[in-house]
């Protein structure tokens, strides 16, 4: 079963010129959508029951956080200005997008499946998966530094506290997936390959 945290987005936000909200974690390598499309493709391959539960769990997440995030960017520019668009920077993504939503990363290119791993390896996609959230925190944190209004800040700090807990949840895959293994050198090995 999924369990989803929720987040009230129901609110009318303003757009604030001084950050192009295109730059919200969507669409890039550490965005939303790669996270997710990371962790369902892995839950595939993975030999351990509650590790793929994991892995489902918490990708499933992940795309219910693209959403939050998308819902920011749509209430903050769907009533722009042209003026405003212009004084944003934001005319380029305009031509190509108008106001509508296309995951990309803050330094503008698109996503892709470049954005996420998936190599068959429940220990290098674990540590992979670790290496993400902390990635994603990293953005989040530095969006919070960046943005002063309060209807922004408050989702995108539950976003934050959101991938510490998948980071910690991460953490205790790999245990799962170490402590399965009849092996000491857990390392030297791909168990979903090696053990067949």
């Amino acid at each position: 079963m999924v369990s989803l945290m929720v987040w009230d987005l129901n609110k009318t936000l303003k757009f604030q010129r001084k950050m192009d909200y295109t730059q919200l974690p969507s669409g890039g390598p550490d965005g939303e959508m790669a996270a997710s499309m990371r962790y369902l493709s892995q839950r595939y391959s993975m030999p351990y029951r509650k590790v793929a539960g994991v892995l489902t769990d918490i990708g499933s997440e992940e795309l219910a956080h693209f959403e939050m995030v998308a819902t920011i960017v749509h209430q903050l520019t769907r009533n722009m200005t042209m003026e405003q668009i212009k004084e944003a920077g934001f005319e380029t993504y305009f031509v190509d997008h108008t106001a509508g939503i296309y995951p990309q990363a803050a330094a503008g290119f698109p996503f892709d499946a470049l954005c996420f791993q998936s190599k068959g390896d429940a220990i290098t996609d674990l540590h992979e998966d670790m290496a993400a959230e902390q990635k994603a925190r990293t953005t989040y944190d530095n969006i919070l530094r960046m943005v002063d209004d309060p209807d922004v800040i408050e989702p995108i700090k539950f976003l934050r506290q959101r991938e510490i807990v998948h980071y910690q949840r991460f953490g205790e895959a790999l245990r799962l997936v170490q402590d399965n293994l009849d092996s000491k050198n857990f390392y030297a090995i791909n168990p979903e390959f090696d053990l067949k």
